[in-house]
């Protein structure tokens, strides 16, 4: 390796630290450059590869003709077109089929013993320790790949293929094994490889995604095929300088690792100060714990994690009374749950909505804290109307009216995309039941539970498939509404009510009991002013994290190109 290249290596490790795939994105590098002679100087009394390939042909005439091994079918010469980069003097590039036996077979007594290793004993990334079970050969012989002691095994199946689930085999019992038959096997015949340097080959990111599109085979089912791994080209050096590669790459992966490491330990003691103060936040009234935030501020929201405590936390508050200082001379939630009654009857006696069922009184056991003074806990059912169309989804076309199901409310927003509609005439059969309108709120009842957004839609739309439109009696507590329900009391009030295995779902007479904390009118427009504007400060934090980050990666992007 030339010594601009050791000292770019060595002095922008912190850059890939920095960045959030940096480490990842080095080794990618290390592995780069070791394939093509940059990683250690080259030894002129080395023997140049031409002659290793030259006594690999002589032992192969010599095996055939002692009927050893079947001659080999003659691979295609390798194009100058085929050949992605210069190689230093002395190495040569070939195919792997020119210098081992591609998915050998063992030759072994039916009692001995073997290793059987399925695919999850297969590691993956940069890890090559592989797991076996001892098994009898007569067990494993069939239906299953062979491989022994110094093969290298790489998986030829899609996801294992790209995550890199490869290994050197070892420590067989008898040296011999069989297993999973999503592997292809290179077997180092005539000792032209370092298996582990043929290894870090096949692991290299840029190899594999190189191999991708030749993959074959339907989705989720796709190989690599045996003819593009058995003509695959890699650069070959002399044996001497394939060592002295290994041991280079080892050196510079366990420096990786510390990295990965310190930085794991940095960002879990980042996670685990930033979880205290909220905990101490939520707990005590004390301001405290809002102080230490705001002084650490800068240290505490370098990562996404931590924002998104920081919103759980505002909400959390919020539905505690304790985001917003109160107002003794604010008309009680009292005063507010009077004029909802008030709307309510009205809306009946119109005939615009139908009168509810009376909702069983507020149990004490039902209180999970206590609220400030002037908030009221409040069933849901007595604060919105249960449009209810959680029931077959009406027939679908192609344009038309709009539909509007789970899949399109989302965490605190609609989303119109997957664009669904019905026709005019299936829209007036289906929505007998009533029709959203601007300012109600939608709410996913299953796949997910709790989702929740705001109607935006002026235009008129259906409503199907685990979804539930809440006609607020009060439309000016909306967004308090929405907020309360995204925050994690709720959200935890939800899941404890909800039935279900795979799917855990809420039916609506159990909604409709769920007490929820209603503070007065005045106080909500204060809180929802709050959470609005911490919400913007959260999502510029998030901005933030994204625009560093990126600077990150293009710092360490040009630092790499510089190799």
């Amino acid at each position: 390796m030339n010594k601009h290249t050791a000292q770019l290596l060595e002095q922008h490790f912190d850059t890939a630290f920095a960045a959030p795939d940096g480490i990842a994105k080095l080794r990618e590098l290390i592995l780069t450059l070791a394939m093509q002679g940059k990683l250690v100087e080259q030894d002129p009394n080395d023997p140049p590869a031409s002659e290793l390939l030259k006594e690999i042909e002589a032992e192969k005439q010599q095996l055939v003709k002692a009927d050893k091994i079947k001659p080999p079918k003659p691979l295609p010469p390798i194009k100058p077109e085929e050949v992605p980069y210069e190689l230093p003097q002395g190495w040569e590039w070939v195919r792997l089929g020119e210098i081992g036996i591609i998915n050998p077979r063992n030759d072994v007594q039916d009692s001995e013993m073997a290793g059987f290793v399925p695919m999850p004993l297969i590691p993956e990334g940069y890890s090559e320790k592989h797991q076996f079970e001892e098994r009898p050969w007569s067990e494993i012989k069939k239906g299953y790949t062979h491989f022994a002691d110094g093969d290298v095994g790489m998986a030829k199946i899609t996801p294992c293929f790209e995550n890199a689930k490869s290994c050197v085999f070892s420590g067989l019992p008898n040296g011999v094994g069989a297993g999973t038959t999503e592997l292809h096997i290179f077997r180092n015949s005539f000792n032209s490889v370092v298996s582990r340097f043929l290894l870090y080959y096949l692991k290299n990111p840029h190899y594999i995604s190189k191999a991708v599109p030749s993959m074959t085979g339907s989705a989720g089912q796709k190989r690599v095929p045996t003819p593009y791994f058995t003509e695959q080209l890699i650069p070959l050096p002399s044996i001497a300088e394939q060592h002295r590669i290994v041991v280079r790459i080892d050196q510079l992966m366990d420096c990786c690792d510390e990295l990965e490491k310190l930085r794991k330990a940095r960002e879990a003691q980042r996670l685990a100060v930033h979880a205290a103060a909220i905990k101490q936040l939520l707990d005590t009234p004390d301001g405290l714990a809002w102080d230490f935030i705001q002084k650490h501020f800068g240290e505490l929201y370098t990562v996404k994690e931590n924002v998104a405590e920081l919103r759980k936390a505002i909400l959390q508050l919020a539905v505690m009374g304790r985001l917003v200082p109160q107002d003794p001379n604010d008309a009680p939630a009292s005063e507010l749950l009077k004029e909802i009654e008030a709307e309510k009857q009205r809306l009946i006696k119109a005939g615009k909505i139908k009168r509810p069922k009376p909702l069983p009184p507020i149990k004490p056991e039902e209180v999970p804290y206590e609220l400030p003074q002037g908030w009221r806990w409040v069933k849901l059912g007595e604060l919105a109307n249960f449009i209810d169309y959680r029931g077959k989804t009406p027939k679908k076309v192609g344009e038309g009216i709009p539909l509007i199901t789970a899949k399109n409310i989302r965490f605190g927003y609609i989303n119109r995309e997957p664009r669904e509609y019905v026709t005019e005439e299936e829209y007036t059969r289906w929505m007998t039941r009533g029709f959203p309108k601007v300012g109600d709120l939608l709410f996913t009842t299953e796949a997910p539970l709790g989702n929740v957004a705001v109607v935006d839609i002026e235009e008129a739309f259906a409503l199907a498939q685990r979804a539930i439109c809440f006609g607020i009696y009060s439309r000016e507590m909306s967004s308090f509404l929405k907020w309360l329900i995204m925050s994690a009391p709720i959200q935890e009030l939800l899941n404890a009510n909800a039935t279900g295995m795979t799917a855990k779902g809420i039916k609506a007479a159990r909604l409709k009991e769920l007490a929820f904390p209603v503070p007065p009118k005045k106080e909500q427009r204060r809180i929802v002013s709050k959470i609005d504007q911490l919400m913007i400060l959260c999502s510029t934090l998030e901005t933030q994290i994204d625009t560093k980050a990126g600077k990150q990666t293009e710092l360490l992007d040009a630092v790499m190109a510089q190799v």
